[in-house]
């Protein structure tokens, strides 16, 4: 997720390295062909090329606020994550009896697998290899399973089971607690829907076509009067349409482990402090400042 108070517009560029290229070579070749080579001759006329710019300017629209959508949808998934984990744990706390021997250490197991569930989730969802503190889990629980997330969630399920067997919860309490469980799950499966459902390519393909068809035209349907100005606008509009398509690009996968990432590690690790100071942990990590211009 970007900072507000750093940006870096450098890195930003770099993304669109090769089309500024492109665009600024041609714009100066067709630009001095079209004030005194043979291409002098051709002109578009100056409505054809304000159609088509219309035309990419409301497909861009589209484009970018279908973007916002899912990213702004992951991150409030990842919202109702981490006040879910809080329930959980307030739950476990306050329903779980606490005149049984088995209190503590069994609130302790619900909090560290919630713990680490949020690590798993964001790890996996990036499809990176599993951190220290997430292997270390699976290889002490023996844990084998494709979706690890959805193994860990079975493990508080049956943990609950035997909280109930065990009669630190009534049936009330249980329920309430496997609802908690259940609203986790749910975030999980939308975070799979959003990570498996590809925006349309075809769409991206047209988009960029068009703006590539719309900047060819451009020089043609302008003043051959200042071959500065001619240059300046055929290289500065086609590139403001393709950096507004490269931000939406970004923008439409949340979980890549890019800049416009929803912060799943930075929202994993402020779950680790809560659910850790609820326990009663003194042994809490330290969230370190970013040196970037962005969290993850």
């Amino acid at each position: 997720m970007l900072l507000n108070k750093r940006m870096s517009i450098s890195d930003f560029l770099k993304t669109i390295k090769v089309d500024i290229l492109l665009i600024t070579s041609y714009a100066i070749v067709v630009g001095i062909l079209d004030q005194y080579g043979f291409l002098s001759k051709i002109s578009v006329p100056v409505g054809v090329t304000a159609v088509l710019g219309t035309a990419v300017a409301l497909l861009l629209a589209f484009r970018t606020n279908q973007s916002y959508e899912r990213w702004w949808e992951a991150r409030i998934i990842w919202g109702a994550i981490v006040n879910d984990s809080r329930t959980l744990i307030r739950q476990c706390i306050s329903f779980f009896e606490r005149s049984n021997e088995s209190y503590e250490p069994i609130v302790k197991e619900m909090a560290d697998r919630q713990i680490v569930w949020c690590y798993a989730l964001g790890e996996s969802l990036r499809k990176l290899s599993f951190s220290c503190k997430v292997q270390e889990y699976i290889v002490s629980n023996r844990i084998e399973a494709i979706n690890v997330p959805n193994a860990l969630l079975s493990q508080h399920s049956e943990t609950l089971l035997k909280a109930k067997e065990n009669n630190m919860v009534n049936d009330f309490q249980q329920v309430q607690i496997d609802s908690t469980i259940a609203r986790l799950c749910d975030s999980m499966g939308k975070c799979e829907r959003i990570k498996n459902t590809v925006f349309p390519k075809a769409y991206s393909m047209l988009i960029h076509t068009i703006i590539y068809v719309f900047a060819t035209m451009l020089p043609f349907g302008l003043s051959d009067k200042y071959l500065a100005v001619e240059i300046g606008l055929t290289i500065v509009v086609p590139i403001i349409f393709i950096a507004i398509e490269k931000t939406s690009m970004l923008m439409q996968d949340p979980f890549e482990n890019q800049p416009f990432d929803t912060p799943m590690t930075d929202l994993a690790q402020t779950i680790e402090i809560n659910l850790k100071q609820m326990i009663g942990n003194e042994n809490l990590p330290v969230k370190k400042e970013s040196e970037s211009y962005y969290i993850l």
